[in-house]
Order: structure tokens, then C-alpha cells, then sequence
């Protein structure tokens, strides 16, 4: 079957763009072929510096031919109706049929459509679709009112080996292309997609970007292992030079020894972020060598000399500048620039970055007490966390916030751990970083995340949808990281509602309008917990627990404490996460067993009955039954391993044995059965039928130590 070939020659198209548009392109392409009828074999998109390129096998040379049957109004229907009918259907009179349905005659409108040839359905569609494709940023064409992210020079666009004939923004379609800037001349001629892919390798130019990449890393090593050093992996880096150029070349260049005293992780933002150069390092030491590799674009005559050489040039300025600002920035300590933090506001109405800075010193001190570390140098790190803020080098690249906090700590000639503890207290930065393990790092940065969590929600900032613009989401998964992974135990009830209390919303009233917001420390630590407990969810789920476990955990009526919130009751048993994953395990292992899916189902059915009784009685069946109205032996037995089983499992839950509470309920499982199958629960006796509802009621109490199992699905 006939293949399409489309491809858009541009003017450089930002790195950052090329993987998503050749994505749309081949998104918008393949969905109008699929609405039309036009069914293919394959199809696949391909991104570069200055050209996008979809390829789609086995389309039909034509539209099916398309008859369907549009039911119309009855013959006797008023004329309006049936004009209208046969306006919308693009038929007259004539060319309907009449049917009967048995109630009375009705038209039906037989619409037969030709299918059209699939080149000149693609002629047809293809302008409107580029001018869909979405990009961040755009330009208008002079006199046109079509937007693209660059100039276009050039559309090639053939189906089955011929120009399918189209104009786009000026730009008339047809069967040629050009190669690599500078290492190719003239046109390129193809007709199908194997030509063209093979004459644009001819003209310098690598199609693939998957294969751009893996050229680049493969040289990039080489050339590094040639010289006892090896590549610092970048993948971010990779994926952008990738879309820098079509015909990659590595080279290595040198860094002057003047700047080798500068902090390597300065060096490797600057040459980074400026240069898009690949550091390197000495396998042996792990130290970072005074080498880089660098993505050219050419095939230079003389070995690459000139270019490394003038991107040598370049990088001495850059790194001239960077440690002008590391020098400067050590003539003054840490300690010095935290009444800087006065001048840099936070948030409108959560204060400054000094006043935050406060809140964390005073609570990264309480989580220090209660997690056993070293309370001073808790307080001390978190009083300088946000110190680095201020300085030259992190004005310069934000992304070093922290990492050179440390290091003008240790110029400071301050403690250890104090320095890695300003270092760590932003991490986890996302789901591959590491978790802070050492016990002041641990202390400030809860404190950090708890603080921002506590702020946000006070002002109701909250995240809604897809949008976090404080990114509170990922502070919250930094939380239950830092927990989970350390097995650190902490109620964060009490913690969180006495930091709400006395530091954020006193600063919160000092900003805000106290009339534009209800400043309620419960809800706000009730709201926290509940964002908490959805991100443990989130987090488990990836580890393969399931969502409705850890729900039925975190929500349920042991010790009931329950507070009235927008959405009704939260019930909340316990806040330690540590303790609520070890339980959600355990609760997910036992609904395995067969023991647990039929006591599941056993509490589902008595929930259902209690909340429909409950319903209808107009009345709440809470109270232990009276053992002395129990008149089947069914019910005696359910009462008696009720009473026995409520004291093994609280006992077990107490010691944190999951496993073996868990076991202790598979034993109601044959008293429950027998329970179901041998009692009239809505006995013709009303005391009896109100005693068995107080049974069932037990046995929801019962379950509801271990979880509340209304939450567990199936």
C-alpha cells in the first residue's frame, strides 16, 4: 500500500520544543487520516534542529466508499420538521425511503458517500492541521496570518511517490528538500520515505534523534576513555544537544587550572547552562578534570582546533565571571546575610524569606527533640539554610541554592553536619533524588517542606487540578520520603497544629486581610493530612500498593477524633506513615487471602443493612448488644469471638503487629458465615431485629481497628 512522506524545513527550532511538536504533528495528522476513514499501517515522527518529519505507511489510495441511514420524522410530522431533516441529512424528498416501525410510517435518509482519493483528502486537510500545531512560543509570517515557531523555507509532502499539492504559509509543497547547512549543497530529490531518509544521511544530515544521541554519548565516552577520564552522565544535556545538531561531532577541549579551584558543581552549571559542555572526570579520584566535551555541528578540516579553541575562548569568560562570584561571595559569612533575608519576600502574605527562616529554625528544633538529633545544630542549619540566597553564585544559577550554601558553611569553618544539613534540607528535589539520611538533614529539611505545606494551605493556595504553582505536591512526597525511607517516627498532628498555630497563622494575620480568609488552625492541619495521606497513596501505588488500602488506613476510627471539614467527616486513626504503610501492607496481604475477601464481602453486607436501617429508623445503631437477648447460637458465637477478637486486636495493632491482627480477624470469618446464613437480622421482634443491628454494628467497630474497610473497593 502507498506510503506518505511530510516533511517542514524551518529556520533552527529551539531544542526544547522538537520531541513534543513532531509528537503533535503526528497526533493531529493521524487523527484527522483516522476520522476520515483512513486506516494505515504505521506511522512515525521524527524532530530536528530545522526540520520536523512524519512518515505513514500503508495508507489506502482512497476513501472507503461510506452508506449509512439517517431516521428521520414521521410522514404526518408538521413540514418545518421535515424540511428541516432533510436540510441537515443534504438529501430531498425523493431520495428517502418511508419504513414502518409499527407505530406509524417515518422517513429514512440512505446516504451514500464516493470515497475520495487519500492524496487529495491530505491536500485538503494538511494547511489546516499545521496551522493547528501547537507550539510554546511562535512567530507571524509578514502578511499572513498564520503563526510558526520559525521561518519555514520548504514543505516536502508526497503520497505513493507524487507532491501532494498544498499551500502552507506561503510555502507551496513539493518533492525536494536541503541537507546540512554548511556540509550539503543543492536539493535533495525524494519521493518516498527510504530516499529520503538515505539522501539526507548523504547530505550530512541524522534524521533520528535517537540515534543523534546515541552517537554523541558513544564519542563522547570514547573520546573521554582515550584520555583515562570518563563522561559525567547529563541526560538532560544529551537531550538537548541531540536537537542542536543534525550532524553531531565531539570534541574535547581544556579548562584553564585558574578555575579548577572553583567548586566543580559551579563549573559544570556554567559550562552547563552557557555552553552545553559535557564535564568530565577522573575515574580514579572522581574528582572532575579540567577537560569538556563539546557538540559541534561541522566537519572541520583541521580536526575541530578552531572550534575548540574559540569555545575554550568562550568558556574562560564564563568562568571568569563565576569565580569572580564565588571570590566575592566568601569576603562574607553566612551568619551576615541572613538579615539580607528582610529584603526577599516569600510570599505576600506569608513574609519574608527571614520570617520563614524563623518558623523553620523553630520547628526544624522540635522535629530534632522528638527524632533524636542534635537539637543546636538543627536550629543553626535551618537559620542558615536560605543564607546562600543572597550571594552572587546563586543569583547567577538558582538551581545551586543549597549545594553552595554548604560550601560557604564550611568556609565559615562551620560544623559538618550543619553544612550538609543546608545542602540536603531541599531534597528530595524529585522521584530519583536522594533522601536526606543523616538526622539534622532529616530535622531541617521536614521543617522546610512542613512549613511550606503549612503556609500554603493557611492562605488557601492550595493545588487544584494539574496546577501546583508552589509545588506543594512535590513537597509533600518529600515528606513521606524522608519518613518512610528512614522509618522515622513522628504524629504530625500535633506537630503540624502547633506550628500552624503559633508561628504560621500569626504571621499569616500580619499579611493578610483577616476578613478575606478563615484562619482556622484545625482545618488547616486536617486539610494538610488529607493532602498527605492522597500523596502517600500516590507514592505506594508505584511500589504496588493499592490506593484504597492506604486510604482505609489512614481513614478510620480508632481513638475517634473527628472534626466536621468541607467535604464531611475525616476520621483519623494515626499519622505516623511509617506505622500506616506497615499496616497497609499487611491489610493488602490479608484482602488477598480468601479469609479476607469473604470477610470483606461479610462487612459490606453489614454495612449496607446498618446504613439502610439507620436510614429508615432515622437513628444510629452504636452501643455494645445485650448478650442476654441473643437467642440463636449463631449469634452467641459471633458475640463471644466479637468480644474476644476486639481485645487480641488491639493488642496486636498496640505492638504494631499487622500480620498477626490480621490473623486474629480471619478467624471471624465462620462465626460471620454462619451469622449470614442462620440469622433474620430484620426479625418480626423488634428487640431482637435491633439487637442483631447492634451486632453488626460490633463487628463494623471490630473491623474498624485494623481499617475502615468501607474504603477498600470490591
Amino acid at each position: 500500500m502507498p506510503d506518505f512522506l511530510l516533511e517542514l524545513l524551518s529556520e533552527e527550532i529551539p531544542a526544547r520544543m522538537q520531541v513534543q511538536a513532531a509528537k503533535d504533528l503526528e497526533r493531529l495528522v493521524v487523527g484527522a487520516l483516522s476520522d476520515r476513514g483512513l486506516l494505515f499501517e504505521a506511522a512515525q515522527g521524527f524532530s530536528g534542529p530545522r526540520r520536523l518529519t512524519l512518515a505513514i505507511t500503508g495508507l489506502p489510495v482512497k476513501q472507503p466508499d461510506v452508506s449509512e441511514e439517517k431516521k428521520g420524522p414521521r410522514v404526518n410530522a408538521p413540514e418545518k420538521a421535515i424540511e428541516g431533516f432533510l436540510r441537515s441529512a443534504g438529501v430531498t424528498l425523493a431520495q428517502c425511503e418511508k419504513r414502518d416501525d409499527g407505530k406509524g410510517e417515518f422517513y429514512v435518509a440512505v446516504i451514500a458517500r464516493k470515497g475520495r482519493p487519500t492524496a487529495e483528502v491530505l491536500a485538503e486537510i494538511l494547511p489546516e492541521l499545521l496551522a493547528k500545531l501547537p507550539w510554546p512560543k511562535s512567530m507571524r509570517f509578514p502578511g499572513s496570518p498564520v503563526r510558526w515557531v520559525r521561518p519555514l523555507h520548504s514543505i516536502l509532502a508526497t503520497f505513493d511517490g507524487e507532491v501532494v499539492p498544498f499551500e502552507f504559509a506561503g510555502v507551496q509543497s513539493g518533492s525536494t528538500t536541503r541537507g546540512h547547512r554548511f556540509l550539503s549543497q543543492g536539493e535533495i530529490f525524494a519521493r518516498r520515505f527510504e530516499d529520503y531518509e538515505a539522501a539526507l544521511k548523504a547530505g550530512h544530515v541524522i534524521l533520528d534523534p535517537e540515534e543523534r544521541r546515541e552517537i554523541i554519548l558513544h564519542d563522547a565516552k570514547q573520546k573521554a576513555f582515550a584520555l583515562g577520564l570518563e563522561l559525567i552522565a547529563d541526560e538532560g544535556l544529551l537531550n538537548e544537544v541531540a536537537g542542536l545538531a543534525e550532524w553531531p561531532v565531539v570534541l574535547v577541549g581544556t579548562i584553564e587550572d585558574q578555575f579548577m579551584d572553583v567548586p566543580p558543581e559551579i563549573l559544570q552549571t556554567s559550562m552547563r547552562t552557557h555552553q552545553k559542555y559535557f564535564s568530565l572526570r577522573d575515574p580514579k579520584t572522581g574528582k572532575m578534570a579540567n577537560r569538556f566535551a563539546v557538540v559541534a555541528n561541522m566537519i572541520a578540516e583541521d580536526g575541530g582546533k578552531e572550534i575548540v579553541a574559540g569555545n575554550e575562548r568562550v568558556l574562560r569568560a564564563r568562568l571568569s565571571d563565576a569565580k569572580f562570584f564565588w571570590d566575592q561571595d566568601r569576603k562574607r559569612t553566612l551568619e551576615s546575610r541572613v538579615d539580607d533575608l528582610k529584603k526577599i519576600v516569600f510570599h505576600a502574605k506569608l513574609g519574608t524569606q527571614y520570617e520563614r527562616v524563623e518558623r523553620i529554625e523553630s520547628l526544624a528544633g522540635e522535629i530534632a527533640e522528638k527524632i533524636g538529633a542534635d537539637v543546636g545544630k538543627a536550629k543553626r542549619a535551618a537559620r542558615l539554610s536560605k543564607a546562600d540566597l543572597t550571594t552572587g553564585v546563586v543569583g547567577e544559577f538558582p538551581e545551586l541554592q543549597g549545594v553552595m550554601g554548604r560550601y560557604y558553611a564550611l568556609h565559615n569553618n562551620e560544623d559538618a553536619e550543619v553544612a550538609d544539613a543546608i545542602r540536603d534540607h531541599y531534597k528530595p528535589v524529585g522521584p530519583s533524588d536522594a533522601v536526606p539520611s543523616a538526622l539534622v538533614s532529616m530535622a531541617v529539611a521536614l521543617a522546610d517542606k512542613l512549613d511550606q505545606l503549612a503556609g500554603f494551605f493557611a492562605i488557601d493556595e492550595k493545588p487544584t487540578g494539574s496546577s501546583d504553582p508552589y509545588a506543594l505536591r512535590r513537597a509533600a512526597l518529600g515528606v513521606i520520603r524522608i519518613l518512610v525511607s528512614n522509618s522515622v517516627r513522628l504524629q504530625l498532628t500535633n506537630l503540624i497544629g502547633a506550628h500552624v498555630q503559633k508561628r504560621v497563622l500569626p504571621t499569616v494575620r500580619g499579611y493578610a486581610n483577616p476578613q478575606a480568609l478563615e484562619l482556622d488552625d484545625e482545618i488547616v492541619v486536617l486539610e494538610m493530612l488529607a493532602f498527605l495521606a492522597d500523596r502517600l497513596a500516590v507514592a505506594l501505588s508505584t511500589d504496588g500498593l493499592r490506593v484504597d488500602c492506604v486510604r482505609a488506613v489512614f481513614h478510620n476510627t480508632k481513638d475517634l477524633k473527628e472534626h466536621e471539614i468541607a467535604d464531611g467527616k475525616v476520621l483519623y486513626q494515626n499519622d505516623d506513615l511509617v506505622w500506616m504503610v506497615a499496616a497497609t501492607r499487611a491489610l493488602q496481604e490479608f484482602l488477598k487471602s480468601e479469609d479476607g475477601a469473604n470477610l470483606l464481602t461479610a462487612y459490606k453486607r453489614a454495612a449496607n443493612i446498618l446504613k439502610a436501617e439507620e436510614k429508615k429508623d432515622k437513628t444510629s445503631y452504636d452501643g455494645a448488644p445485650d448478650p442476654d437477648a441473643l437467642v440463636q447460637p449463631e449469634e452467641t458465637a459471633l458475640f463471644t469471638e466479637l468480644a474476644v477478637a476486639s481485645d487480641l486486636i488491639k493488642a496486636e495493632i498496640e505492638r504494631e503487629r499487622f500480620v498477626e491482627a490480621m490473623g486474629v480477624m480471619a478467624r471471624l470469618r465462620g462465626p460471620v458465615d454462619a451469622f449470614f446464613d442462620k440469622v433474620t437480622v430484620n426479625d418480626k421482634d423488634a428487640g431482637l431485629r435491633r439487637n442483631r443491628l447492634l451486632l453488626l454494628s460490633r463487628l463494623r467497630a471490630v473491623m474498624h481497628q485494623v481499617a475502615d474497610f468501607s474504603k477498600v473497593e470490591g
